[in-house]
């Protein structure tokens, strides 16, 4: 490597878009050379089926509020679209780049194999690449053996704060030359849209009115579709994508929990903090689950694809109103409660039959927070297919008149239902021909007729699943996870 050119360390920004609490920026700040902050809008990543436009304005918006920081520090992250290696080798052609910075991405099976391409590149270009763990999830491990003591120990850090010396890091000048030298892409987008706006100033402002005052009704509406689009942190995307860090929000509710009277709601949301942890490592430690259920003994439960129910499902018109106001709701938003977002996987794959991976890109384009640890693990154990859950197969109707009592969810986002009385709101397919003419209202014409019987549905599901988890196969598959992923009862604080 020349000597002549400058010596520089470089931080790869992925899903840690924020300057607090970021590990690597610290590291690469420590390393005492100046600090070139780099995204990269990779083709592999913008092409991959599981991410839509959402993402990328989402990442577009954090990184503009990002570069609002810098303006403090003269400075700004440099944006390209390209390949991580092409991006590398355009800029050894003017600096010495003797640290790349980066934290340990959970990602999907395509990072995983950028990253160990990128990680032979930088070895064959005497490039040191160091990455940091992220919010306490641990590369490497075969069993949860003392992972809780390492996640507590990581947790108990305090947040790491951004204090460049003046002049460390690379300048707007600087960066602006650099610009010349590859494709940029345009950060500007549409503000006009119901989805969150991206950005850590944005997150922090979610945070403080949960942690202020939206907090007290936390418990209460948790499950309820309407209530908790306000009860509920909302601060998902923000986690999603590193514009907070779980620790930093762990630390804050910390210190709220002790000045408020209601603690166990922030206790509650404390605990969520940590499970979220708890899924990541499962996946970092079972990466097949992108595409296979982690339980092998269900690989041999085979379920006939149904394109006409699939797409009802996903433009919600199923027949069920609760169902379908989820859906609608979660594909012009891009968010749901947990709650909700389990009973629309549930009805998926028990009622409809259909096979968890089929849902998969569907929903990761919807949810804004699309977190590949959370996402996976989460849809086997909804679709019952881990052996080591308790089956939970939600009931629509049941769920609809439990957390939406006055059906104001569903008149929201199924306002064909809107003239109807409540008990028609709910399930519309018991009107009469006398009561449709009554509200001249016809079914199968204003609202579709169910798709299925939810009865039988439920009935096949149940009586499959419960007798695939006596097969031997699947009985020891549920003892190989029960073994390598479990953790002593983890503490809200």
């Amino acid at each position: 490597m020349p000597t002549d050119k400058k010596q520089i360390s470089l931080v790869w920004l992925k899903r840690d878009l924020r300057l607090q609490d970021n590990e690597a920026i610290v590291n690469a700040l420590n390393s005492g050379k100046p600090v070139l902050l780099l995204y990269v809008f990779e083709q592999i990543l913008m092409d991959d089926e599981h991410y839509s436009e959402r993402h990328w304005n989402f990442i577009k918006q954090s990184l503009v509020d990002l570069n609002k920081q810098l303006e403090t520090h003269k400075s700004k992250v440099l944006v390209v679209k390209s390949d991580m290696i092409v991006v590398i080798n355009q800029l050894l052609n003017y600096y010495h780049i003797t640290n790349i910075f980066s934290h340990q991405e959970t990602g999907i099976l395509i990072t995983y194999e950028r990253d160990k391409l990128f990680s032979r590149f930088c070895k064959n270009n005497q490039i040191n690449w160091s990455e940091s763990i992220s919010n306490g999830v641990q590369r490497g491990l075969k069993n949860r053996d003392q992972w809780i003591e390492k996640c507590n120990s990581y947790f108990e850090i305090e947040p790491l704060t951004f204090q460049p010396k003046k002049g460390q890091l690379f300048s707007v000048k600087e960066i602006k030359n650099l610009e010349t030298c590859f494709k940029l892409i345009d950060l500007e987008t549409n503000f006009e849209t119901p989805f969150q706006k991206g950005g850590r100033t944005t997150g922090l402002k979610y945070l403080d009115s949960f942690l202020n005052n939206r907090f007290e009704n936390y418990l209460f509406n948790i499950s309820k579709p309407e209530l908790a689009r306000t009860s509920c942190s909302r601060i998902s995307p923000y986690i999603a994508w590193g514009n907070l860090s779980i620790r930093e929000v762990y630390h804050r509710a910390y210190q709220q929990k002790k000045i408020v009277q209601n603690k166990k709601a922030i206790e509650a949301f404390m605990s969520r903090l940590r499970w979220q942890s708890h899924f990541i490592q499962k996946f970092e430690m079972e990466h097949t689950m992108e595409e296979a259920s982690i339980n092998k003994g269900f690989h041999k439960l085979k379920k006939e694809i149904s394109k006409q129910y699939q797409i009802a499902w996903k433009t919600g018109q199923t027949g069920f109103p609760l169902i379908d106001a989820c859906m609608r709701c979660l594909n012009e938003t891009g968010y749901l409660n947990f709650r909700m977002r389990a009973l629309v996987v549930s009805f998926f794959t028990h009622n409809l039959w259909q096979p968890w991976q089929e849902a998969t890109t569907h929903l990761s384009q919807m949810f804004l927070d699309f977190e590949p640890g959370i996402h996976f693990p989460q849809l086997q154990m909804q679709a019952g297919e881990t052996g080591t859950n308790i089956l939970r197969i939600y009931n629509p109707i049941k769920n609809s008149y439990e957390h939406d009592p006055d059906g104001i969810f569903i008149k929201k986002w199924v306002p064909e239902l809107n003239s109807l009385d409540l008990k028609f709101i709910h399930e519309p397919y018991l009107m009469t021909e006398m009561e449709q003419g009554f509200y001249n209202f016809r079914l199968g014409v204003n609202y579709p007729v169910p798709i299925i019987d939810i009865d039988e549905t439920r009935k096949k599901a149940s009586d499959t699943l419960w007798n695939l988890r006596k097969n031997k196969v699947v009985k020891r598959e549920t003892e190989r996870i029960l073994k390598k992923h479990t953790v002593p009862k983890m503490k809200s604080s």
